[in-house]
């Protein structure tokens, strides 16, 4: 049995401009999120200063999440669904969004130690 899967998903030499911009970043992860096939129940983004932004996109699934150093032009980002979803078309989405040069991610399975029957 397992709950869910999460992706943690690194993104290297992406465009600074774009990790900066709150806005842009808050439609990217609603777009990758519908391109998942998740339904979007609502999102919160948050500009630091002087530079950096903070987001979480909450679905019905789960939610993803995003963190940027545009000074290194870097992103961290976390996919996590607890329902049947392609979710290697979210990490190619982002990847391209944010003109990604560099990536890696990882795939957990959450829940799987969970006995159904106790």
């Amino acid at each position: 049995m397992e709950l869910g899967k999460h992706i943690i998903l690194e993104l290297y030499d992406c465009d600074t401009k774009k990790l900066d911009d709150t806005s842009f970043l808050e439609q990217a992860l609603r777009d990758a999120a519908t391109s998942m096939g998740a339904t979007i129940l609502s999102s919160n983004f948050h500009p630091f200063a002087p530079i950096g932004v903070s987001g979480v996109v909450i679905i019905k699934e789960s939610h993803l999440t995003i963190h940027t150093w545009p000074e290194y032009g870097y992103a961290a980002i976390d996919i996590f669904t607890c329902g049947d979803m392609d979710m290697q078309v979210g990490v190619d989405f982002l990847k391209n969004a944010l003109s990604a040069q560099r990536f890696s991610y990882k795939t957990l399975v959450r829940g799987k130690g969970i006995n159904p029957n106790s």
